[in-house]
């Protein structure tokens, strides 16, 4: 998900934090520490010759298929796909046929994509992947992952939420929030529907709020 170059400011210049950047710092890390562990596994097998090899990988290719699904929603050329690593491209195609497949079988019409968002009244910003309509608004967000869902992934569909409500209240969302999960590496997609997201949106401004006093905290030990 792209994010405005110069990070995302408040109306009078202030810097604001992004979703991803609060939901983040206080992410849990038993994944990660399991993500370690098999990299170091494949580290000793020679599969890889830094930590974050794979890693980096599939975020290339994640972010591939992302900008592949936003050409055809936006009808704009796709990126060149010569300059990638055949297997990246790969990975890329078919999460973009996925999301292809549940285009046509949604019936859902996407009506703003990639819109960076900046709340006055919280001091934060993000951008979403997308708002749909289908008789009623509804915000979708798509991501590639070899597992999931999460519930950081909640946070950030609630904190969307909460930015664009601020910026658009006639226009609220009444169809829920969509989901659609690429595999990383195989031909398959998952898709989930929330028909509401109040305890998320509660959620990520107690982050929010942990997240400003830890600033101010750190302040203090330096």
């Amino acid at each position: 998900m792209a994010r405005p170059t110069a990070g995302y400011k408040t109306k009078d210049g202030k810097k604001a934090a992004g979703v991803t950047t609060i939901i983040s710092r206080f992410k849990e890390t038993g994944g990660l520490l399991f993500w370690a562990f098999e990299q170091g596994k494949a580290a000793e097998r020679g599969e890889i010759n830094k930590l974050y090899d794979k890693r980096d990988e599939a975020a290339e290719s994640g972010t591939l298929c992302h900008d592949l699904v936003e050409c055809h929603i936006k009808g704009c050329e796709p990126p060149d796909l010569s300059k990638y690593p055949e297997e990246i491209v790969r990975q890329a195609k078919n999460g973009f046929e996925n999301y292809l497949q549940w285009e046509k079988s949604s019936n859902l019409q996407m009506v703003e994509t990639e819109m960076s968002l900046v709340s006055e009244v919280y001091k934060f910003g993000g951008t979403l992947d997308t708002i749909m309509f289908q008789g009623k608004l509804a915000l979708g967000d798509w991501k590639t992952s070899g597992t999931g869902p999460y519930v950081d992934w909640l946070l950030q569909l609630a904190a969307y939420a909460i930015l664009w409500e601020e910026h658009f209240p006639d226009k609220p969302i009444e169809g829920g929030f969509h989901l659609v999960r690429f595999s990383k590496e195989n031909p398959d997609f998952v898709h989930y529907h929330w028909a509401e997201l109040e305890d998320a949106k509660t959620m990520f401004l107690i982050l929010l709020k942990a997240y400003e006093l830890d600033k101010k905290l750190k302040k203090r030990v330096k």
